[in-house]
């Protein structure tokens, strides 16, 4: 795998060497003292990462300079993630550096296995967007996309590769706003059948006296206001896919039809008499307990198993653990280029408001809830109240001013996500965050995090406990 490009700026030699020295076995690294040197390279190289030093020359005492080339830089259009490390440790250079696009603030001497950690993180991060962007270049970006790396959706993703590459049903379960319609769209996009049309029907939203023409057809004549023959949807998925949103609303009546079509791919329209054969796959989802519904007569139980030959269960949100805050970030991200609004992140306040979340409406809600927020944000970070989530005056008032605070947080953060990640195992998790055992071991007495092991479902809970000063 390629070392991500970091641009390192530093005007004084003994330091760029250190630095050079000290990350060159993890990142291909182009150095650069002095501003326009540091152009030229960033418009040649395109970097992931900039390691810039505020003091540049001709005036390196003055953090005027460097805080002028992270604007430059952002108005040319560069997209790498910015670390400012400089010996100017005041906040108000923070704060402003922050403002003009940077990604993260530290101060020298800068501790190595903190600067190693956030830019790993950095350079994910930019990974994570460059995909995005690549994406968003040959098609239009859906915005709630799927995403994560918890083990219930990494389940799903395998589930999708495996069963793209065939044509039997599948029955996707989940709650309502978890992703059903797209986890079927990402079936057929993997398919044979991509070229085909990906039609949607949604059997709960429609009347039932009206549900069996907009399936099936029908002929001219059919019933009172059929003043023509018209196609069905089951028509208009030929040589492509079917998706039977909501499927546990059908009425029987249409079960009975639907498992004649599943069994011999014929159909006959309302008020016809000919056999009309189609090529279509059909993919169904429900967030309906069809068990239940099959034991009360309200299903088939022969559909069930003919829709569900392979059953994809999507996760609710609040089971997926760290997956929720990079959606929300990533969210925040997309639509604040839509809005063209300038917002660089959240507070930790709304950081400890979404995490502490249950949301019952899912990945829908929390999409819905980021959009919310760019709207209404007035500052650059977002707040609980852009989100309309709860924030306590408490933690308003514990918020800290300290960038030494600041950066504990960071790495507390950072090593609570290896935890929960690895389900608690330090070995695993030193190895992940790049440090030895020892020195992990140190880091969590200091920030008071006790590791649990994980037990029953993966996916569910937390498997850290944070002390109250480091929350979010």
């Amino acid at each position: 795998m390629a070392r991500p490009k970091v641009l390192l700026i530093e005007n004084d030699d003994v330091t760029r060497t250190q630095l050079e020295w000290a990350l060159k076995d993890e990142f291909s690294l182009l150095p650069a003292g002095d501003a326009t040197t540091a152009h030229t390279i960033a418009r040649a190289e395109h970097p992931a990462l900039v390691l810039l030093d505020l003091g540049l020359p001709p005036h390196p005492n003055d953090p005027e300079g460097g805080l002028r080339w992270l604007q430059d830089f952002r108005k040319e259009g560069g997209t790498g993630k910015v670390i400012v490390c400089t010996g100017y440790g005041d906040r108000q250079y923070a704060v402003r550096a922050v403002g003009y696009g940077a990604y993260d603030f530290l101060s020298k001497p800068v501790d190595l296995d903190l600067l190693r950690l956030v830019m790993r993180r950095a350079c994910w991060i930019a990974e994570l967007e460059h995909e995005r962007r690549t994406l968003a270049a040959g098609t239009e970006a859906e915005e709630e996309e799927m995403i994560g790396t918890s083990e219930g959706i990494r389940r799903v993703f395998e589930a999708i590769r495996k069963v793209a590459t065939t044509d039997v049903p599948v029955l996707v379960i989940g709650e309502s706003g978890t992703g059903k319609e797209l986890t079927a769209k990402a079936i057929h996009e993997r398919s044979l059948r991509k070229a085909g049309p990906f039609v949607t029907i949604n059997c709960g939203a429609i009347p039932e006296t009206l549900l069996e023409s907009e399936l099936f057809g029908h002929e001219r004549g059919a019933f009172t206001g059929a003043i023509q023959q018209k196609k069905g949807k089951v028509e208009y998925a030929q040589g492509g896919t079917l998706f039977l949103d909501e499927v546990g609303e059908l009425p029987l009546a249409l079960q009975v039809k639907l498992l004649r079509f599943l069994e011999d791919q014929t159909l006959e329209r309302v008020g016809g008499r000919q056999q009309i054969q189609v090529d279509a796959r059909i993919i169904a989802a429900t967030n309906m307990d069809l068990k239940e519904a099959i034991a009360h007569g309200r299903f088939r139980e022969d559909l069930y198993y003919r829709l569900g030959v392979v059953m994809i269960h999507i996760p609710p949100l609040r089971e997926r653990g760290e997956d929720i805050l990079l959606m929300a970030q990533l969210f925040l991200k997309w639509v604040s280029e839509q809005m063209r609004k300038q917002i660089l992140g959240f507070t930790k306040e709304a950081i400890q408001a979404i995490q502490a979340y249950p949301w019952p409406g899912n990945v829908r809600e929390l999409s819905n809830k980021i959009r919310r927020a760019v709207v209404m944000a007035e500052a650059p970070y977002i707040a609980p109240e852009d989100l309309d989530l709860p924030g306590t005056e408490e933690d308003q008032i514990q918020t800290p001013f300290s960038l030494k605070d600041a950066r504990g947080r960071i790495e507390a953060d950072l090593i609570a996500q290896a935890l929960t990640f690895h389900h608690g195992n330090l070995s695993r998790v030193a190895e992940e965050v790049g440090i030895s055992r020892t020195t992990l071991y140190g880091l969590l007495k200091k920030y008071g995090i006790r590791p649990r092991r994980r037990t029953g479902r993966p996916g569910r809970g937390r498997s850290v406990q944070f002390p109250e000063n480091l929350a979010g």
